[in-house]
């Protein structure tokens, strides 16, 4: 019997009765007295309320004879669950210990058909960074940053922050306000205002040394911040509207600091907003690159001069070239 599937009726088992000892688990299910302690204390951690007696005729008893409320899910939304598991493989999300306990109770409360179902979807929906030689449901092979985990604890009591940085060989330290936590380009970055220096800063999650609250002076108000924020905003110079190969290509590498919209819930369709340096030669020169790496599925809104002018460039050279 799989540990899941034990644990389900050992729990059925249990809640029936008003009294139980750790010899009649172990005579009741074969197993060993270490596996009982080990089972029961899952089954305590899931929520269920157990009193322990001491003595010789010790054992256990479920508190008023109930356990919490049962949670029933339809198939849809068992399924639900489950492609979301799926389709969020190899993103290194926080908490993935935790996802994978919760997958295990989920699969326990299910029915044999519905198992077959999700082993099913299993092997048929692939999804962008699955290895379709080991589609395991289950898998932690994408474990996030450690830092991750330790600064969310942080930010839910307090979003102002004591951060260290690696930098090279260096470790710098800043006094931000966390502005949001995002993952872009398959690394966790943090979105913050300088409060020494008073503009916005991002940093990389892998890059951190350290995280704790901010114990200094400086906090300024998240009013004034935007406020900050809001004098240093550039004026928008490229808009454009992004079909879905665009869309697509977008995906899979776009510049930090530009984003989409998305302009119809199937996601086939975007807008991007962004403002360009045409006076940085290098930023410039990426987001020519870029535009032709976004490829033909695009309608153009506005663009810089110098934007059209280095696209023309470079596509006359690949003429030549070819």
């Amino acid at each position: 019997m799989k540990k899941v599937e034990r644990i389900n009726i050992l729990m059925r088992y249990i809640n029936n009765r008003a009294h139980f000892t750790i010899s009649e688990i172990m005579r009741e299910f074969n197993i060993s007295r270490s596996t009982a302690i080990r089972d029961i204390r899952e089954i305590e951690a899931m929520g269920m309320p157990l009193v322990a007696e001491v003595g010789r005729d010790g054992g256990y008893f479920v508190m008023n004879n109930s356990v919490l409320p049962t949670v029933r899910f339809t198939d849809n939304e068992i399924k639900a669950l489950f492609i979301a598991f799926m389709a969020t493989r190899n993103l290194q999300l926080p908490y993935l210990k935790s996802r994978h306990s919760l997958a295990e109770k989920l699969l326990g409360l299910l029915s044999q058909n519905q198992q077959d179902d999700l082993v099913l979807l299993n092997q048929i929906l692939l999804f962008e960074g699955t290895n379709p030689h080991n589609p395991d449901l289950l898998d932690l092979s994408d474990l996030p940053h450690p830092m991750l985990e330790q600064l969310i604890r942080i930010l839910l009591k307090d979003c102002y922050l004591a951060v260290s940085v690696e930098e090279g060989r260096i470790t710098t330290p800043y006094a931000i306000y966390l502005l949001r936590l995002y993952r872009e380009k398959s690394a966790w970055q943090i979105e913050g205002f300088d409060l020494e220096e008073n503009k916005r800063r991002i940093i990389p999650v892998d890059h951190l040394a350290d995280v704790k609250p901010y114990s200094g002076k400086k906090r300024i108000s998240k009013k004034k911040i935007v406020e900050h924020l809001g004098k240093q905003e550039e004026a928008i110079n490229l808009v454009l509207e992004l079909g879905p190969k665009a869309i697509a290509q977008f995906k899979k590498y776009h510049p930090l600091k530009i984003t989409i919209s998305y302009t119809n819930p199937y996601q086939t369709t975007a807008i991007l907003k962004t403002f360009i340096h045409v006076h940085h030669p290098d930023e410039l020169a990426e987001i020519t690159d870029w535009l032709l790496f976004l490829g033909g599925d695009i309608k153009v809104r506005s663009i810089p001069k110098e934007v059209v002018e280095g696209l023309q460039e470079r596509l006359v050279a690949l003429g030549t070239s070819n």
